[in-house]
């Protein structure tokens, strides 16, 4: 619960309040300092010669990275990262025009790159393919990747021939850094504490890079980071109901479930790049990265379900008999990633050879995954409910805080791995040709073999001959200021003792044990053969690139169906495989208009996969409810054509002003099919009738919109106004589906929100840094459901984020920072904004450090 200070505002207002105050009066009170003490002594003007240190260093790069290409991007470099509270890539991107994130536990986690789904973008380390941890999509964690290993991170948004097809989104490309970028010894480091305001407690983070050239001939290169960071979290979190039933005339929910999680996330990154420039015609280079993530969790939650019968109803309220559980989770996730790549640029007599063979491996594991049930008995005491607000109030009666009530019920074991091993290699050449300045033409090919495997070991079974009173912990709190006790809480160490010393407290359930087992099972292998031909075409003011790009996929994929004589331990028994050629044509056009203004153009061709665990051949069944869940081997992959326009003007003050349009027209965009079939059999099983849900291809999707973005420094103002510096973007798109599976008309694209914006106010001069920024995005489809009043939206979300630094020395930083300083909810809803399906708070969480360079 929030204290109060002495003047009875709340401790973390108060927090904001002095973090926002600070970042005010050093960006005002400083420059006036600066500016008197070095007031001229004459009226005469003086000219004054601006050098460019720091971020504002860093915008100008990423300005001149975006201005210099040949297709549209934007981009962001390695000082750019510091300069508000950006803990990882995702985070490191999200203020870019267009993008917005996926967060979880608070933190960014997949960047969603113009309202496209993370699955639809193709993340690269350092130009090659990454794999993805997780079990069931294409989407890479971002979380894993600290912002202290970033050199630079370019989000590509119209695709060359050069570049994988895999990338309806967009592309996403991380460079960690090379001796040969700074050419001389450099070493930084950074170290920080912090204050989370939900558990009072302190994160932690180190990390230090160093690097030089060196050498007889200065020819070598070598750089060296490490990065390690400990964060002890705690979330609350309140699960609304998907399910608003009509009692009465009015919608009531048919669930209640606070939930609080805490949780300890620790991470460790390691990046080792050599360079070794053999000749003045040949390079070769060694890149290694290596990235850990280790998540231990508790999580604690009580469930009271509302029946249908429901007494003193009225518009808002109603009282009722209800059923309670009360649950606790104990998981932990260890997550790595480690990539290898070896390459080299040869400058051959005529053109210029580049070589790299990649290989990836990522690998997440949930070691435990255990959770115990207590439940009471029916209608075992009284409770009522208050939809006045959003976030509704269920009250239990005293009874429902008695432990003797809840009866053990069940205990699950689940442990579960997924690993994805990546094989590439690709050769490029490019050969300049006498047309135009500096043209070239450039073909290459490219080999990627993925390996991507789940494997699941699940084991639930049935628990009786003891109440809660026999494993009952107190926390003495609750959830959401106090609104929702979590009392009595079921300790999971006493739970396991207790069935340990007493035999015959548990029995396997074996149906439910293999259900789960075996149906998450899997194997995809996906090898691709890419072959690629363009030019870069650059006269004075325009430079075209055309080009095609083949590839061909060949999938096989593997599953488990249960069958009445099925074991834990069955092998696969269920195949599957697809192949399929396709050609990406692309043109990419720039004009340089006049000095500074740059207009383009882009159409472009790409291609999205389906995810892993879409395409095996499985058949999950549960005879109890009815249903049957079966994969789809047939699936299309979704194939887009994409449209752009942009007119950028670089401002001679250090800024921008631009304007884009775009248009993506997708195939066989693939949603779930849920149809009742009657009288059916299911991998042996006969069902009388049953509810079949199937992916599978709709007919077409559409997404658009319109970017503005403007930035400027105001370098062109007197001192010491000229410290001071505004951004923002703005991103209106909108999107639709034709074709899905039992509804008649359209609906939006998942993920795809109407409207992406931030903004950015800052001051920098004379070692005084201070920055607030405010990114949000309106809300997105996460699940389709039969009609739009059962369509599951994730709810709208902006959060501010601030930071004040000092320049101690031209080598050692000082800063506090502030992140999520409104407390900024995660949630859900279905139908409309006030049916709450889940909401969860993370509170403000504030860091101060130091930064160290040479």
């Amino acid at each position: 619960m929030s204290s109060l200070n002495r003047r009875g505002v709340p401790a973390r207002a108060g927090l904001i309040v002095r973090l926002l105050g600070c970042v005010s009066i050093l960006a005002l009170s400083a420059p006036f300092a600066t500016n008197a003490a070095e007031a001229p002594t004459t009226s005469e003007p003086v000219m004054e010669e601006i050098t460019v240190t720091g971020m504002r260093l860093a915008d100008k790069k990423a300005l001149q990275m975006k201005q210099k290409a040949g297709n549209i991007i934007e981009a962001i470099v390695a000082d750019d990262v510091g300069k508000l509270p950006d803990q990882n890539v995702a985070e490191a991107v999200k203020r870019l025009p267009g993008i917005s994130v996926a967060n979880d536990q608070g933190e960014g986690r997949y960047v969603i790159i113009r309202g496209t789904s993370p699955n639809l973008a193709n993340v690269t380390l350092n130009n090659q393919t990454t794999a993805a941890p997780e079990p069931d999509a294409r989407q890479v964690k971002l979380d894993d990747i600290p912002s202290a290993m970033i050199g630079s991170v370019e989000v590509i948004k119209s695709l060359t021939p050069d570049l994988d097809a895999n990338a309806i989104a967009g592309q996403i490309n991380i460079n960690t850094v090379s001796a040969f970028d700074r050419n001389k010894f450099f070493a930084t480091a950074r170290g920080s504490v912090g204050h989370y305001e939900l558990n009072e407690k302190r994160p932690v983070g180190v990390d230090a890079t160093i690097g030089d050239v060196f050498g007889e001939n200065r020819q070598y290169g070598l750089v060296l980071s490490a990065n390690y960071d400990q964060r002890p979290i705690r979330s609350e979190n309140l699960q609304g109901s998907s399910n608003w039933n009509t009692i009465g005339g009015y919608a009531v929910p048919d669930d209640f479930r606070p939930r609080e999680y805490n949780l300890t996330r620790k991470r460790l990154g390691t990046v080792a790049n050599f360079d070794w420039n053999v000749s003045d015609s040949t390079r070769l280079y060694l890149r290694t990265a290596y990235d850990e993530f280790k998540d231990s969790e508790t999580r604690d939650q009580f469930r009271v379900e509302i029946p249908t019968t429901i007494t003193n109803q009225t518009a808002t309220s109603g009282s009722f008999k209800a059923r309670g559980t009360r649950y606790v989770r104990k998981r932990e996730e260890d997550d790595n990633t480690v990539t290898a790549n070896l390459g080299g640029k040869f400058e051959l007599a005529v053109g210029t050879l580049d070589l790299d063979a990649t290989y990836t491996r990522a690998v997440k594991k949930d070691p435990l995954r255990s959770e115990w049930q207590f439940r009471t008995g029916s209608n075992a005491f009284t409770a009522t409910y208050d939809l006045t607000d959003t976030i509704y109030q269920v009250t239990p009666a005293d009874a429902a805080y008695n432990p003797a009530l809840y009866s053990a019920r069940s205990v699950s074991y689940d442990h579960r791995k997924a690993e994805e091993n990546l094989y590439q290699a690709r050769a490029d050449y490019k050969l300049p040709v006498d047309l135009g300045d500096e043209s070239f033409v450039k073909v290459g090919a490219k080999y990627l073999s993925r390996h991507k495997a789940n494997d699941r070991d699940y084991a639930t079974y049935d628990a009786s001959g003891f109440t809660l009173a026999s494993a009952v912990v107190g926390a003495g709190r609750g959830t959401f200021d106090g609104r929702f006790p979590m009392d009595p809480r079921v300790s999971y160490d006493d739970a396991e003792a207790y069935v340990a010393s007493h035999a015959g407290t548990l029995k396997y359930n074996l149906s439910g044990s293999l259900a789960n087992a075996l149906a998450n099972d899997y194997r995809v292998t996906e090898d691709i053969s890419a072959g690629y031909v363009m030019a870069s075409l650059n006269w004075d003011r325009l430079t075209l690139i055309p080009g095609v790009r083949v590839e061909h996929t060949s999938g096989d994929f593997k599953a488990k169906v249960i069958a009445p004589t099925s074991t834990v331990n069955q092998d696969y028994n269920s195949f599957g495989g697809k192949s399929y050629t396709d050609w990406f044509p692309g043109i990419n056009a720039q004009f340089d208009l006049m000095q500074g203004v740059v207009l383009r153009g882009a159409v472009t061709t790409a291609i999205g996969r389906p995810n892993y665990a879409d395409l095996p051949p499985y058949i999950t069944i549960d005879t109890g409810a009815a249903t049957v869940a079966r994969g789809n081997p047939h699936l299309e992959p979704l194939k887009s054509t994409n449209y752009d326009l942009a007119a950028e003007y670089y401002l001679p003050s250090q800024g921008i002003l631009s304007v884009g349009l775009f248009r993506k027209d997708i195939d066989n965009p693939i949603y779930s099919e849920a149809v009742t079939v009657t009288n059916g059999s299911f991998g042996g099983v006969s069902l009388a009738k049953a509810l079949v849900t199937t992916p599978r291809n709709a007919a077409s999707g559409m997404v658009e919109g319109i970017e503005l973005n403007a930035s400027t420094q105001a370098t062109f103002l007197p001192s010491p106004f000229d410290g001071f510096g505004v951004s923002g973007n703005l991103t209106l798109t909108r999107s639709e589906a034709s074709g899905v599976f039992g509804r008649t008309g359209k609906v939006p694209m998942f993920n795809q929100s109407k409207r992406v914006a931030s903004a950015q106010v800052y001051y920098e001069k004379d070692g005084f840094l201070a920055r607030v920024a405010y990114s949000y995005r309106s809300a997105y489809l996460d699940t389709v459901g039969t009609s739009r009043d059962t369509d599951i939206y994730t709810a709208s979300n902006g959060q501010l984020d601030a930071r004040i630094a000092y320049d101690v020395s031209s080598h050692f930083q000082v800063y506090l920072e502030g992140a999520n300083l409104t407390d900024a909810h995660w949630q859900r809803y279905i139908g409309t904004s006030n049916k709450l399906v889940e909401t969860e708070r993370y509170g403000a969480a504030f860091k101060t450090g130091f930064q160290y360079k040479y």
